[in-house]
């Protein structure tokens, strides 16, 4: 009898280590589960702690669900204040582009030892973490063995665009996307204080399994990039190399060739970690080899989430007061005193020696591309190269006290609300001075880019008494998101409203005149406007407007009061100080 029960409680444990086993391991390491699949498992991680609660917080265009796992320690699976937080939040997402997979797998290699075997419970102890399982989730069952052409496995992928061909990690600011909207919504409502975004790179091949993007730059207030670089980086390098991971940043080869060097750059907030900069919160970007093994892949990716864990739960009041001032210190620069804004920048000449670990390659004849292309050997080599990871500022934006968007314009507003924005609505009709601006020498891009047509322009400000409209909103930028805010209404910002094609109404003209009626008026005018007809006058001396008549009259419709006063002017004003 004794036997019996040894042998049942063997099975029984042999039959629960099974459960736990994910299509990851079952499969030799060689593929990932299907999205119901693996949300099987997120819910089994759920019902099986009382530590774990699975949220759904939205649908996706193809009508599937997406999920959250809100792990905490205290049992609290709701967002806490930023001013009454004791530890901080952390946000991993996998799957923004769903080819790109080792992080899901990652996740619940780890989760399980967290929440079931419970070897890293201490994982917990400082730290409230939030899984999302899969955001692109129809991209992620779009899958095929061909998806990702230079990727080594698994054996069958997932897209990388959503259903309605979307790049969700160029979605940030503008938020077209279903899922990037409620993503948003999530986002604002927890604010979490470490942010990381699970990918595969393309491009050249080397040593390293895995690498990192982390804006460091003047994106960034100062206390969050030296503790960053202080504190974060060097043990987050060393803790994933002791696991036995080569790592590297994520960067740019010079002129295409690893002997000039490696480049290094600012992330706008278009994407994942730019947009985590904008937000004052420390952005990580996790970019595993395309060419090693999808094992190694996912190792190594579950090696770096772990050591970024740790180093919040080792640091986590540290953490929670540099992210609070940063808060303070971006309201107290920006908007009260009116210090510029970095909003573009370009890394210079300036490099320090870094130790690459390449591969060496040789190039090659191809008769299909009819040029020499390069062929990686395998041979390994490790130099020192130039790493151009310097950046200077070239434009900065400043803050206004508010800007005013006019009511026919929500759908604006309600993206502003979904980025934790807040707004008031003007409750009288009143004329007030404000800040107008005006486009000249528009042009739009020949190619869509992520669904939107891009204008160009030119800009010029004025300042005129205008009627501000019960029912308009008012954006104070005395917030925290000021430096969002800039980037979204600024015209000259290129993650504004406007420069994503989101207004490109405002540059068509609607209305238009019959030469035979305006003839007269366009005479008068000329006769009793002394100004108007020395400009007319200086025009008339380029031959192409001189032989237009269409573009002669339109001269003076265009200075009539018949002329639309909205053509080519910014909707969006803004105060004067």
């Amino acid at each position: 009898m004794k036997n019996i029960i040894i042998l049942l409680t063997m099975f029984l444990s042999i039959n629960a280590q099974d459960i736990w086993k994910t299509e990851f391991e079952k499969s030799g390491y060689k593929s990932t589960a299907n999205y119901d699949e693996s949300i099987k498992y997120f819910e089994m991680l759920a019902e099986n702690s009382e530590y774990a609660k699975l949220e759904s917080f939205g649908i996706s265009p193809q009508g599937r669900t997406l999920y959250v796992l809100i792990v905490d320690k205290n049992k609290n699976f709701n967002p806490v204040e930023i001013s009454e937080r004791k530890k901080p939040v952390i946000l991993i997402q996998n799957g923004i582009h769903s080819g790109e997979i080792e992080g899901k797998d990652a996740s619940k290699l780890l989760l399980r030892e967290i929440l079931i075997t419970k070897e890293k419970i201490d994982l917990i102890e400082n730290a409230t973490i939030l899984v999302i399982p899969v955001f692109n989730l129809d991209g992620h069952e779009r899958k095929s063995p061909y998806n990702r052409i230079n990727q080594n496995g698994p054996s069958e992928m997932g897209w990388r665009t959503t259903a309605q061909n979307l790049n969700l990690n160029r979605d940030f600011t503008k938020a077209d996307a279903p899922e990037m909207k409620t993503f948003l919504k999530l986002f604002s409502k927890w604010l979490p204080d470490l942010y990381i975004d699970t990918h595969t790179t393309d491009g050249i091949d080397y040593q390293y399994t895995v690498t990192y993007g982390i804006e460091v730059h003047q994106n960034v207030e100062k206390i969050t990039s030296d503790w960053i670089k202080s504190k974060f980086l060097p043990k987050m390098n060393k803790d994933v190399e002791e696991d036995g991971f080569l790592i590297a940043p994520y960067v740019g080869v010079k002129d295409r060739d690893i002997n000039k060097g490696i480049v290094d750059w600012v992330s706008g907030p278009r994407f994942s970690h730019g947009y985590a900069a904008v937000q004052n919160r420390v952005g990580l970007l996790v970019e595993t080899h395309m060419l090693k093994p999808y094992k190694e892949r996912v190792f190594s990716t579950k090696s770096i989430l772990e050591s970024s864990i740790e180093i919040m739960n080792e640091n986590a009041e540290e953490i929670l007061d540099i992210n609070r001032d940063a808060d303070e210190i971006r309201i107290e620069k920006y908007s009260i005193n009116k210090e510029p804004l970095p909003v573009k920048f370009k890394t210079t000449e300036k490099s320090t020696p870094f130790e690459w670990k390449g591969i060496e390659f040789e190039m090659k004849d191809s008769k299909a591309a009819g040029t020499q292309i390069p062929y990686y050997t395998g041979v390994k080599f490790t130099k020192t190269i130039p790493y151009f990871n310097d950046v200077e500022v070239v434009e900065t934006l400043t803050a206004p006290e508010f800007y005013i968007i006019p009511k026919e314009y929500k759908e604006l507003v309600d993206i502003m609300e979904l980025h934790g924005i807040d707004y008031s609505v003007v409750q009288k009709s009143e004329e007030m001075e404000l800040i107008k601006t005006k486009f000249k020498n528009i042009t739009f891009a020949k190619n869509p880019y992520e669904g939107r047509f891009r204008p160009s322009y030119e800009t010029e400000t004025i300042s005129e008494i205008v009627k501000v409209n019960a029912g308009d909103y008012i954006i104070k930028t005395n917030q925290r998101e000021v430096s969002l805010i800039l980037h979204l209404l600024e015209p000259s910002s290129d993650d504004s409203f406007l420069k994503w094609g989101m207004m490109n109404h405002i540059f068509e003209r609607k209305e238009y005149f019959e030469m035979y009626l305006i003839d007269s008026l366009a005479n008068k005018m000329y006769e009793e406007n002394e100004s108007l007809r020395k400009e007319f006058d200086e025009m008339l001396k380029d031959e192409k407007f001189a032989q237009n008549p269409y573009a002669r009259l339109n001269f003076f419709y265009e200075h009539s009061p018949f002329f639309d006063e909205k053509y080519n002017v910014y909707p969006i004003l803004k105060s004067v100080k």
